[in-house]
């Protein structure tokens, strides 16, 4: 296991150093910040003093330089739009895109495996058959069009549900969360449905497939024929065999989801990572895309290296090194 973690933590290095290269290359070319941070009634040499302060002058790869050092102790510089440490910027949003993640991926994950296991055991009923309705659509259904109906049916329709915003949080220590509160749970609830419906559909269409192959499978008939009940053969053995794709596919989601929250964030007006990165993009906002890219990186190797744990839990022959002792 030492051998693994140690070069887990060397690839990680490798690919937050080259998503951060490639980001900051790529980001020089999507403005001029210094125009919008002075407007057009600047001078020339008000121009070239902000410049010269930013390091704007300096080489790529000075700049890059300054950017990776100053961003493996956690500086990430200066918001060129707001003035203020992007680290701070990140802390403030990050609560928020990490508890409509958390609470999305619980749906789409309890009631994705919920409702695959059912549609595998009764596939011929009414039931299965407007499940496997519904996650065509809801695969099919693009995010933001579904954060939209939503709004329509349970805000403006319905009233029930509030439409925009995060809602009344409360603080603990810098982390502000919104679920101690009843109106932080109504703000909550239409993006993280927006969130995992596809999610949702997804895992339901996966564990039916893997349910079925599984309960076709020889074991399956054996512990059928030891007199065990359906309820241990679906639940203890069936269950269990489907496990490892879908800790993959849900370890990817939940990437995907912090990554990708930027439509629905912007739908709902989330104060989340998401709504900072579009604000910076509109701004030419160097700083705080590449910050932004670079902890989204972080997280998937995070996730991916727990996934791998995690498939070590599930099935104990895929620990390192156990295949080269037998």
């Amino acid at each position: 296991m030492l051998e693994f973690f140690i070069r887990r933590l060397f690839q990680a290095a490798v690919v937050l150093f080259t998503v951060a290269f490639v980001a900051f290359l790529l980001f020089q070319f999507v403005g001029d910040p210094v125009s919008q941070m002075l407007g057009i009634e600047s001078t020339q040499a008000d121009r070239e003093q902000l410049r010269e302060a930013l390091g704007l002058n300096d080489p790529f790869y000075v700049q890059f330089f300054h950017f990776v050092a100053n961003a493996a102790s956690g500086d990430f510089g200066i918001s060129l739009r707001q003035a203020t440490p992007v680290s701070e910027l990140i802390a403030d949003r990050f609560p928020a895109t990490f508890e409509l993640a958390m609470v999305s991926v619980v749906i789409a994950t309890v009631l994705g495996v919920t409702f695959g296991v059912l549609v595998a055991i009764y596939r011929d009923s009414f039931l299965a058959r407007f499940l496997m309705g519904f996650s065509l659509v809801g695969i099919s259904l693009p995010t933001f069009l579904i954060g939209i109906l939503f709004i329509l049916v349970f805000s403006v329709w319905l009233g029930w549900l509030p439409s925009y915003g995060r809602g009344e949080v409360s603080s603990i220590g810098w982390w502000t969360t919104g679920l101690l509160t009843a109106d932080g749970w109504a703000h909550l609830i239409l993006p993280a449905l927006t969130l995992s419906v596809f999610q949702l559909a997804l895992i339901m269409r996966l564990v039916r497939a893997e349910m079925l192959e599984v309960l076709r499978s020889d074991f399956i008939k054996f512990a059928r024929a030891r007199g065990l009940s359906e309820r241990s053969v679906h639940f203890k053995h069936a269950l269990k065999n489907t496990l490892i794709p879908v800790i993959t596919i849900v370890g990817l989601q939940l990437g995907g989801i912090i990554a990708f929250s930027i439509v629905t964030e912007t739908v709902f007006q989330w104060p989340g990572l998401g709504l900072l990165f579009i604000q910076a993009v509109q701004f030419a906002d160097i700083p705080v895309m590449t910050a932004y890219l670079c902890l989204i990186a972080l997280m998937f190797v995070l996730i991916n290296f727990l996934v791998d744990w995690l498939y070590t839990v599930v099935d104990p022959r895929l620990k390192p090194g156990l295949s080269k002792k037998h």
